[in-house]
C-alpha cells in the first residue's frame, strides 16, 4: 500500500475479484479510520459537526440499503462515538476515563450520523464482554437483534464504553464484531478498513510485498507477522483484524476484509464480488453450535406430546409451549435442557436453550403461544426452545443422530 488518498486505487489493483460467499445475514464492521474527520485529508469537504465525515460512510450506507432490497439481513458494529464526542467539545487526552465520557458524548451524535445516510430507522445497541459471556443475557442480546431484524431496523452495535472496566471490555470493535457474528448466527463478516486487506509484508516497506486474495487458516505466526513493525503485514490494526477473523471463521463464519474508502469495492460488495482477503470458515457454523449444545452440561429437562415430536422432527419447527406436557429441573432462561417423549423411552431426543424458566414453563405449558403475555405479564417470544438452539439426538425413525 502507498499513501491512503491512493488506497483506493490499489485495492483494485492488487486484489483480485472473488465471489463472496453466499449470505443472508452479516454482520459489517466500520472503524473511526473510515467516519472521524481528518482521518482522511482527500476531498473531506462536508464534514459533520460533531467529528464524523459521511464521505466513506454514504457508500456503505447504499451497500446495506442494496442488501436489503436483496432480502438480505446486515448488523452493523460501528465505532466513532469517542471521534464524535470530541468533535462535540474538542477535549484532548486519551486517558480510559476520558475516552468513557468521550463516547457518552457521541454516542447519539454518531446515531444521528448513520440516521441521517440510512433509509430505515437505526436503533443503538450497546454491549460488553460481560452481555456476551453471561447466557440470559446473551439470548436477551440476541433476541433484541433477532427483533429489531424482523422490524426492518439497522441494529448499530458498538462496545458500552461508559460502563465497561477494562476486565470486561472486548477490546476493540474488531473482535466486537467476531462476537456480534456469532452471537446473531452471521453468515458472513465483513470488516471494513481503509487499506485493501491482507499483504505478505508491509506494503509501503517491502517492494515485494503482495496482496492476499485469500487465507485457509489464521495461524500463530500469521498473528506475529501482523503486530507490525518493518517488513510485517499491513499497517496498523492489521492484527485484531485477523484476530477477529479467527474467532468468526472458528465459529464457522467466513470474514470479508476490503477497502471502505473504495467507492468500486464497496459497490463490488453488493454484486456479490470481494476485492480484498477472504479467511475460509473452519467447519460449518451450524454444526459447530449444535455439537456445543449436544455437550454442554444441562439443567433440566421437558416432556413433550406426540405432536411436538414430530414438529420437532420436522426441519426448522421450534418448541411451542403447547407441546409441553411436564417440566424437570429447576433451570433459567440461557440454560441448557433436554427433551423427551412423553408417551415413549425416557431418553432424550433434542437438547436446547431454555427461552423461559422452568416455573415459566410450567406455567405457560400446554397453553397457546399467544397467551404467553397473558400469563406470565411478559413475552420473550413465542417459542420455549427456539429452533436455532435446539439440536436432535435421535431421528424420527430412532436413529441416533450424534456424528463423531
Amino acid at each position: 500500500m502507498t499513501a491512503p488518498g491512493s488506497a483506493v486505487d490499489v485495492a483494485v489493483r492488487d486484489f483480485q475479484a472473488q465471489p463472496l460467499p453466499r449470505w443472508q445475514r452479516a454482520v459489517l464492521k466500520v472503524g473511526s479510520s473510515l467516519l472521524a474527520c481528518g482521518s482522511n485529508p482527500v476531498d473531506s469537504d462536508q464534514p459533520d459537526a460533531a467529528g464524523l465525515d459521511p464521505r466513506h460512510a454514504a457508500g456503505l450506507a447504499r451497500f446495506i440499503a442494496q442488501a436489503r432490497a436483496q432480502q438480505r439481513e446486515v448488523v452493523l458494529v460501528s465505532s466513532g462515538a469517542v471521534a464524535a464526542g470530541r468533535g462535540r467539545i474538542g477535549a484532548g487526552g486519551d486517558s480510559l476515563v476520558l475516552r468513557q465520557a468521550l463516547a457518552s458524548l457521541g454516542q447519539a451524535s454518531l446515531m444521528g450520523f448513520w440516521q441521517q445516510l440510512s433509509d430505515r430507522p437505526v436503533a443503538q445497541v450497546l454491549l460488553t464482554h460481560d452481555d456476551l459471556r453471561n447466557r440470559r443475557r446473551y439470548l436477551n442480546a440476541r433476541a433484541t437483534l433477532r427483533e429489531l431484524l424482523r422490524l426492518g431496523a439497522l441494529p448499530i452495535i458498538n462496545e458500552n464504553d461508559a460502563v465497561a472496566v477494562d476486565e470486561l471490555k472486548l477490546g476493540d470493535n474488531d473482535n466486537l464484531a467476531a462476537a456480534v457474528a456469532s452471537l446473531v448466527d452471521a453468515d458472513l463478516l465483513l470488516i471494513a478498513t481503509d487499506i485493501g486487506g491482507l499483504y505478505s509484508a508491509h506494503p509501503q516497506r517491502d517492494p515485494d510485498a503482495r496482496a492476499i486474495n485469500r487465507v485457509e487458516r489464521i495461524t500463530p505466526e500469521l498473528l506475529q507477522a501482523a503486530s507490525g513493525g518493518a517488513g510485517k503485514l499491513g499497517t496498523g490494526g492489521m492484527r485484531t483484524k485477523l484476530e477477529a477473523a479467527a474467532k468468526a471463521t472458528a465459529a464457522g463464519i467466513p470474514t470479508a476484509l476490503f477497502c471502505g474508502r473504495n467507492e468500486a469495492v464497496v459497490q463490488a460488495l453488493g454484486e456479490g464480488q470481494l476485492h480484498g482477503t477472504l479467511v475460509l470458515a473452519q467447519g460449518d457454523r451450524l454444526r459447530a453450535r449444535k455439537q456445543w449444545l449436544r455437550h454442554a452440561p444441562s439443567s433440566g429437562r421437558l416432556l413433550v406430546d406426540d405432536g411436538a415430536v414430530a414438529a420437532l422432527h420436522r426441519q426448522g419447527a421450534s418448541l411451542l409451549p403447547g407441546g409441553v406436557v411436564a417440566v424437570e429441573g429447576d433451570f433459567r432462561r440461557g440454560d441448557v435442557i433436554e427433551v423427551v417423549s412423553s408417551t415413549a423411552t425416557a431418553e432424550p431426543f433434542a437438547r436446547g436453550l431454555a427461552q423461559y424458566s422452568a416455573m415459566e414453563i410450567g406455567r405457560i405449558a400446554r397453553r397457546h403461544s399467544n397467551d404467553i403475555e397473558a400469563v406470565l405479564g411478559f413475552r420473550y417470544g413465542e417459542s420455549v426452545i427456539h429452533r436455532d438452539d435446539l439440536v436432535l439426538l435421535v431421528t424420527a425413525d430412532g436413529n441416533s443422530e450424534v456424528k463423531p
